[in-house]
C-alpha cells in the first residue's frame, strides 16, 4: 500500500489515471464550501516541501517497475498540490523516467501569478485548473480563499500562464444555485474566460454534500443555459458519475469493500480511508458512482457525511 499514491482511479476526463499526493490532508490555499475532501485545516499559500520528495520518487519507481498500464500520471489529492515546492522536481522526473506516461496537473489554479511556479508547470501535458467566480463577493462566498490570495492576481496568473504553456489548459468552473449562477457573475466569467483562453471550459456541478449543508447543484438543464448564454464552441458539461463504470479502470473489488464495509455500519469518508487503507480521493470516485447508482444514501451529522446503504 502506497502512502502519496493512489489509483490507478477511474477518472472522468483522464481514462486511467495514476495519482501522486504531495500535499497533506487538508492543506489548501481555498476552503471551497464543495470540497468532497473536506474542511481546509490549514488554509495557506505557503509553497513548501510538504512531502519528501525522495520518499514519492521511491514510491513511483516501485509502482512504474511493474509495468501498469495507465493513460495519465495526475498531481492532486488531499490538497492543492502546486503548494509542494518540489512539484515541478517531480513532474521533471516523471517526464525523464516515462516519456510515454502523460502527466496532468489538477490545481485551483490560485497560485499560477507565481511566475517560479508557471515555470515548473511547463513540462505537464494537461493543466486543470478551476476558476468559480470572477466577482469578489462570489469568490469569497463560493471558495472561502486565504486572506492574502487576491482575485485579480488568481485570474491573471491564468492569463499569464496560456500566453507560456504550450499543452492543454481544461478549464473547470463550478456551480451551486445562489452561490456564482446570476447573470451578472456569468457574465465576468465569460470575460475571464476569454481573457484566459482555455482550450475547453468544463461545467461541474455539486455531486456529494460538500462542508456547508443545504448547497444545491445545478441541473443539467442549467448548465446548458450557461453555455447558451456564453456562446462559446469549447464548453461542455463534465460526464456523470454513472459513466465512470465504463472506464477500464473501474475496480469492482474497490466498490465491493466500501459497501461490504459500510454494510456493516455507517461511515465517513475518513472512517473509509482509515478501514480500507485507501486514499480519499480513490474512495470518493467510487462513492459517487455508488450513490449516482441509489446503492448508497448520505446523511449529515456532528462529525461530518456519513455513508450508508440504501436498502440494509
Amino acid at each position: 500500500m502506497y502512502k502519496y499514491l493512489f489509483g490507478p482511479v477511474p477518472s472522468r476526463r483522464l481514462g486511467m489515471s495514476l495519482g501522486i499526493d504531495l500535499i497533506p490532508k487538508k492543506v489548501c490555499s481555498l476552503n471551497c464550501v464543495y470540497c468532497e475532501v473536506g474542511k481546509t485545516t490549514k488554509l495557506t499559500t505557503d509553497r513548501l516541501e510538504y512531502v519528501k520528495y525522495d520518499k514519492v520518487i521511491a514510491e513511483l519507481k516501485d509502482f512504474m517497475s511493474n509495468n501498469p498500464t495507465i493513460d495519465y500520471i495526475t498531481f492532486s489529492g488531499s490538497g492543492e498540490p502546486t503548494l509542494n515546492s518540489r512539484i515541478g522536481d517531480v513532474l521533471n522526473f516523471v517526464k525523464d523516467n516515462y516519456p510515454d506516461v502523460k502527466t496532468a496537473v489538477l490545481t485551483n489554479g490560485t497560485l499560477l501569478s507565481d511566475k517560479n511556479l508557471r515555470k515548473e508547470l511547463l513540462k505537464a501535458d494537461v493543466i486543470l485548473p478551476s476558476l468559480d467566480a470572477a466577482g469578489q463577493e462570489a469568490f469569497e462566498k463560493i471558495n472561502r480563499p486565504a486572506p492574502e490570495l487576491s482575485l485579480q492576481n488568481y485570474i491573471q496568473g491564468m492569463i499569464d500562464f496560456r500566453k507560456e504553456y504550450e499543452g492543454k489548459i481544461w478549464l473547470e468552473v463550478l456551480f451551486l444555485k445562489g452561490y456564482n449562477d446570476s447573470k451578472d457573475e456569468l457574465i465576468r466569467l465569460k470575460e475571464a474566460i476569454k481573457k484566459i483562453k482555455p482550450d475547453s471550459v468544463q461545467l461541474n456541478t455539486l455531486d456529494r454534500p460538500g462542508t456547508v449543508e443545504g448547497l444545491i447543484p445545478l441541473t443539467k438543464e442549467e448548465l446548458q443555459h450557461i453555455i447558451d448564454f456564453w456562446g462559446f464552441s469549447n464548453v461542455e458539461i463534465i460526464a456523470s458519475e454513472v459513466e465512470r463504470t465504463t472506464i477500464e479502470s473501474y475496480r469492482s473489488d474497490v466498490e465491493s469493500a466500501i459497501l461490504e464495509t459500510i454494510a456493516r455500519r455507517p461511515c465517513t469518508l475518513d472512517d473509509l480511508h482509515r478501514l480500507l487503507g485507501i486514499h480519499v480521493n480513490e474512495i470518493n470516485k467510487y462513492l459517487g458512482t455508488l450513490e449516482t447508482e441509489g446503492k448508497i444514501i448520505t446523511k449529515s451529522l456532528e462529525r461530518g457525511v456519513f455513508y450508508e446503504l440504501k436498502h440494509k
